[in-house]
């Protein structure tokens, strides 16, 4: 809303040059939320900074949706077109045709999708919802629109069928009777069958509802309508009464047609099915159990399952297909979903991975009166899509094109790159094609409509999901598609426990151990960095060889905050301090690697874990294939009996060979190059004696992570899945107890409230992370006041500094256990002696290492040259600098370490650091320093390793000058600080009301800005370095933790979160992406010629014997059946009429095909006119030869003589 003043400011230049003391001057009498500058005097060079990014380059839309559809409901397909419809229980759409083919609509009601109907090679699709609603869709254009809409008022929909070539649909209702629409004009016709006509007297009571309707394959004035209670009717539509009724004690789930329309199956909820004679209706033909026991005395097999659904294909040459789903024995307990294909005498049971949805055979012909010929058949599992050959012996499957194994394990955390090196992609491809599977039909792909987009974009895009069985997925989502490119399976670098009973007593997490948390990639060195939830580190390099590692490189790293006193068991003695320095207590972060766990200390004087990691590394050797190579792992371990905290930050930088990882205790940097770790501190030690925070002591937490089940605020439990959840998650946790202030926690509380009240339908893994910052929310008190004794000093310098201190502060600390109450009454007698300027980030709590920034700096005031250095974020809002000391050469980094010393603070921000970036003195953003891949397993002769890469150095500063400038975005504010003077020359409020979820700093087309996602859901966009909004959105009225977990913005203006647990949702906040949209999305339809009608034959076209066919017209026109009852349904007109959707086709494709038919209709109607104009002329000469004929003749007579 604070948008419009600097708009109309940008508006008159767009390539306005800002000066500091004008803007700071602009931004004064702006409000509170606008931006504001500190009062910092320009200096020469640093005033005059040109922006080129206007608000007008920004315009956020969706572009593609990847993925399984979430909750599917329901199918079909287009036999013509090759198109695949599936709907879900959120009244969402997706079309799938060829590979890279894919469209996404929604209904705007939300219901459920009770059935599809495709308008076959029309282009168009009707829906059925469960809210009673029928909705005619236009597929001719790339973005699919609603034409009409129906609303049924009185009846409840249960089926709907519209026949091959008929603009007639009918849909049967709760009630048993069946309507009939015309889907031209989506008006009700005045033709209704009711159920006490349709049945008569064959049944005492209602015969329940539709759930089935047909037309017989041979004559379309036949209707077949199944009732639930196991009556089928043969409806004559002329004559307008049943011809037979047919009864069967059991409930009817399906019907289908054998192609000459003599036969027709019926599936029975007691498993089993049921063939009758159209002519014989006292009893069925035949009745089969398909998995029933038959008895040996001859009664009556076992009751089984039911069959949900049948269908009955034929073929020319050989047997006929009866396919099925259901049926099993109900002593088949545990047993998976199958379905049933029974051809001839052989029956084949294929067993699925997820429960059956529904199924569709291919048929080689839309013609239903005619061999079907079945070649496939498409089955849609609750999470998977299967489609299977029937031409090949053991019924192979295809190998699916589309993107839908996203799932396969949950994503618990996701990363977006976009721009990044065109060889990435290749060099990934080429290692995961290895890894495809076998076994697959020989055949292509069946669905193959449409055609790929025109447009597409001129960089490379790589997307990296993590999932909680610890396994990562490289994609390649280039030109709007997504394809698998390459997967990592990061478990395999440790011993999994077969049973739950050899699971390991330092487990942290109870399922899924291996879960990835976050990651950090380098894209031109391709290095890689995980993070599990089991507090564990692994650093990978890319390698096109194949090796055995017989021994894993390991590092244990014991990171400890506070002192932590322990009473003896009987109750007195002394109290022991676990204070483990370098000098005094085995350090683990000075050995070498090690090749398993040290288990030394497992058990310490008092009986506690010590010194144990969480999970037990792989001892066998380790085969690994081309692709990421482990290089080191890195395990926390166990420290006087309280379980390491998971990492809530992250960082590696190949050209310093480091990695850095940060938790509630503090951060460590690994030296991955020498496998050792270089730094081991404290949050406070960062500080040294400008610590601005008061640091007390709290209470001993629990030796175990929370676990299952869900839990409310005061709840210690969580569900399994919140071992899963992303950095991202765990710093909006940060984020909640790092806030201080106490409107800033109301406010996120109230958000919470609300998301859970309007989440009625939400999934198990959202409504844990709902409890989950709830829970850390309400404890926030907990984490302020009740710290632990315990300081872990890793630096000798100040340990005994350290050690006095905490003496000191032991004698002023009760560890008495306190209520809730009382540790609020405790948080509200808080006193801060601080100025008001900085009570939001002075309330006391944990402070957790929530962002790294690896980059050469200018990190102290009096420094003059840019050095290697570490920026470390807080969860209370601080911005401190470390320096590295680099050796310069690759031997001398082989054998020197790196230097290490404490800058201090730079910054100090408002809510918890998310991101750091740097720009030069022009306010370009400074590339991140990597070395360039090289082949790691190559021979020393043939390895040449490249020197280490740096960006564009910036120029040598002189006194008094700033030549560059740190861009610090928490989660309230933005910040740019000029250096290395570190004057904060721009601030911005970001939100006052909520606070940010997600920030990067991006690179665009035409500039340089901040992308933010808020977790009220307005996704905001500031100029760099200035701040300006230049975009407000909001985008998601309402969000959930899934979304914030994974919402990730890239380069070139283009973004993603994850939807639903098996969608990822790509959208663009770049209006040259926007404009470029329609070019670039595929064409679902195209122009196919329909196949030509069976032939009838001479003897049937003589005697009769072909399909009748019947003029509906007469039948359910207005004329002849009069107008529905308005009270009935509602009409909903769309934009246009079925004439009006046949000639809106969209695309080059659509305009030619347009052109041709017009060019061909003028053609002929010129050839008509010039044969009737030939014809005309013919006639008036005939008639003039006549005319003078008779007057020749007649000339000469009297008028007697005539």
């Amino acid at each position: 809303m604070h948008i419009s003043a600097f708009v109309s400011h940008s508006l008159e230049n767009n390539m306005k040059k800002f000066n500091i003391r004008k803007v700071l001057d602009g931004l004064t009498a702006a409000s509170s939320s606008s931006s504001s500058a500190a009062a910092a005097s320009p200096q020469s060079g640093n005033d005059m900074i040109q922006e080129t990014l206007q608000s007008e380059h920004f315009q956020l839309c969706k572009t593609v949706r990847h993925g399984f559809p979430y909750q599917p409901s329901s199918m079909a397909f287009d036999p013509v077109q090759k198109i695949l419809a599936i709907g879900t229980q959120s009244g969402a759409l997706r079309l799938f045709g060829r590979a890279g083919v894919e469209c996404y609509c929604q209904h705007e009601s939300g219901s459920a999708v009770i059935q599809l109907e495709f308008l076959v090679n029309v282009g168009a699709l009707v829906s059925a919802l469960a809210d009673d609603s029928i909705h005619l869709w236009n597929l001719r254009q790339k973005l699919p629109a609603v034409l009409h809409s129906l609303k049924f008022n009185r009846e409840r929909i249960t089926f709907c069928h519209l026949p091959f070539q008929s603009k007639w649909l009918y849909v049967g209702t709760e009630r048993g009777n069946i309507h009939i629409v015309n889907v031209e004009s989506f008006t009700l016709s005045g033709y209704v069958i009711m159920w006490n006509k349709a049945i008569e007297l064959s049944s005492k009571t209602h015969p329940g509802p539709v759930v089935h309707i047909s037309d017989n394959p041979m004559d379309e004035g036949k209707l077949l309508i199944g009732f639930e209670c196991g009556i089928v009717v043969l409806w004559d539509l002329k004559s307008k009464k049943a011809d037979y009724r047919y009864n069967y004690d059991e409930a009817i789930h399906s019907v289908a047609w054998h192609h000459e329309g003599k036969q027709f199956v019926c599936s029975h909820s007691d498993g089993t099915l049921t063939t009758w004679n159209v002519r014989a209706p006292a009893k069925p033909a035949q009745i089969i159990t398909p998995h029933g026991k038959q008895p040996k005395d001859g009664k009556k097999p076992e009751p089984c399952k039911p069959i949900l659904k049948v269908e009955y294909k034929t073929t020319r040459a050989g047997d006929p297909f009866m396919i099925l789903c259901g049926g099993l024995s109900y002593d088949t307990v545990g047993r998976r979903a199958c379905l049933t294909v029974m051809h001839g005498k052989s029956t084949a049971v294929l067993e699925m991975d997820y429960p059956i949805v529904d199924f569709l055979t291919l048929c080689e012909t839309p013609y239903p009166n005619d061999f079907q010929e079945p070649y496939a058949v498409v089955v849609l599992l609750e999470k998977d899509l299967v489609v299977i050959d029937l031409a090949q012996i053991g019924y192979p499957i295809f190998e699916n094109p589309y993107p839908l194994s996203i799932h396969e394990s949950p994503v618990t955390c996701c990363e977006y790159f976009a721009d990044c090196p065109a060889e990435a992609i290749p060099a990934l491809y080429s290692v995961g094609s290895r890894q495809k599977r076998q076994g697959f039909s020989k055949k292509e792909w069946p669905i193959s409509a449409g055609n790929w987009g025109q447009g597409t974009l001129s960089f490379s895009e790589i997307i990296i999901t993590g999932h909680a069985d610890g396994s990562i997925k490289f994609w390649d989502a280039s030109a709007l598609m997504l394809q698998v490119l390459y997967k990592l399976k990061t478990a395999k670098v440790f011993d999994k426990p077969r049973s739950k009973e050899e699971k390991s007593s330092t487990d942290i997490v109870d399922e899924d151990p291996f879960a990835i948390q976050m990651l950090s990639w380098c894209p031109e060195s391709r290095v890689l960095c995980v993070a599990g939830v089991s507090a564990h580190v692994i650093v990978y390099r890319f390698s096109k060889q194949e090796v055995t590692t017989e021994v894993v490189q390991l590092l244990e790293v014991r990171m400890q905050c506070e002192l932590n006193e322990v009473e003896s068991p009987e109750g007195g003695g002394d109290q022991a301090s676990a204070v483990s320095t370098p000098g005094t207590a085995p350090s683990p972060q000075t050995s070498l690697p090690q090749s398993h766990p040290s288990t030394s200390s497992n058990n310490s004087c008092d009986g506690l874990r010590d010194n144990v990691p969480c999970l037990k590394v792989r001892s066998s050797p380790l085969k690994q294939f081309p692709g990421y190579h482990v290089e080191l792992l890195i395990q926390l371990v166990w420290v006087s009996g309280e379980p390491p905290q998971q990492i809530t930050s992250l960082a590696i930088n190949s050209a310093y060979g480091l990695v850095a990882f940060g938790n509630g205790n503090g951060l460590a940097v690994v030296d991955y190059i020498q496998k050792t770790l270089l730094l081991n501190v404290t949050t406070a030690e960062l500080y040294g004696s400008t610590d601005p925070h008061h640091r007390q002591p709290r209470s001993p937490r629990k030796t175990r992570q929370p676990s299952a089940g869900l839990c409310d605020g005061n709840d210690a439990s969580a569900a399994p899945e919140e071992r899963c959840k992303s950095p991202t998650s765990d710093c909006v946790v940060a984020v909640g107890s790092g806030s201080p202030c106490n409107s800033d926690e109301d406010s996120k509380q109230k958000f919470i409230e609300r998301v859970k009240t309007k989440s009625k339908r939400i999934s198990k893994t959202v409504a844990n992370d709902f409890a989950k910052i709830s829970r850390k929310i309400n404890m926030l008190a907990d984490q302020k006041d009740d710290r632990r004794l315990r300081r872990h000093c890793s630096l000798p310098g100040k340990k005994q500094s350290c050690v006095k201190e905490m003496k000191r502060q032991r004698h002023t600390v009760s560890f008495r256990e306190t209520s809730f109450c009382e540790r609020n009454a405790r948080d509200n007698s808080f006193s801060r002696s601080r100025s008001s300027s900085v009570t939001s980030i002075d309330r006391e709590s944990r402070e957790v290492i929530s962002s790294f920034y690896f980059c050469d700096s200018l990190s102290k005031k009096s420094e003059t040259l840019a050095v290697p250095s570490l920026w470390v974020g807080t969860s209370l809002g601080s911005m401190l600098a470390i320096a590295l000391t680099v050796p310069s050469t690759p031997e001398q980094r082989m054998q020197q370490p790196v230097g290490v010393s404490f800058c201090g603070s730079v910054v100090r921000l408002k809510g918890a650091i998310l991101r750091m970036a740097q720009l030069d003195a022009s306010g370009t953003v400074l590339p991140h320093i990597y070395e360039p891949w090289y082949e790691p397993n190559a021979p020393e002769e043939e390895r040449e390793r490249p020197r280490r890469r740096r960006p564009t150095s910036p120029p040598s500063s002189q006194e008094n000058q700033d030549c560059q400038y740190a861009v610090v975005c928490s989660e309230k504010q933005a910040k740019v600080v000029a250096l290395p003077s570190q004057h904060c020359i721009f601030e911005h409020n970001i939100t006052e009301a909520s606070f940010v979820l997600r920030a990067d700093v991006v690179t665009m087309t035409a500039g340089v800005a901040i992308a933010c996602f808020c977790a009220n859901g307005h996704i905001m966009t500031l100029s760099l370095p200035s701040l300006r909004p230049l975009l407000d959105v909001n985008y998601l009225p309402l969000t959930d933790m899934r979304i914030a977990r994974t919402f990730c913005f890239s380069n070139q203006g283009q973004a993603l979160y994850l939807t639903s647990p098996t969608e990822i949702q790509r959208i663009t906040y770049s209006q040259e992406t926007c404009e470029n949209l329609q070019e670039m999305l595929g064409e679902m339809f195209t122009l196919v010629e329909t196949p030509e009608a069976p032939n009838r034959g001479f003897f049937k076209g003589l005697f009769g014997g072909g399909a009748q066919s019947l003029d509906r017209e007469d039948l359910f026109g207005e004329v002849a059946a009069g107008k529905a009852s308005r009270s009935l349904a509602q009409h909903i007109p769309g934009p246009g009429g079925m004439e009006g959707m046949k000639g809106a086709a969209s695309g080059v494709v659509g305009e030619l095909a347009r052109a041709r038919i017009a060019l061909d209709e003028r053609g002929q109607k010129l050839g008509e006119l010039e044969e009737r104009t030939a014809a005309m002329m013919a006639s008036a000469d005939s008639f003039s030869k006549h005319a003078h004929d008779m007057m020749l003749k007649y000339k000469d007579k009297k008028w007697y003589q005539l």
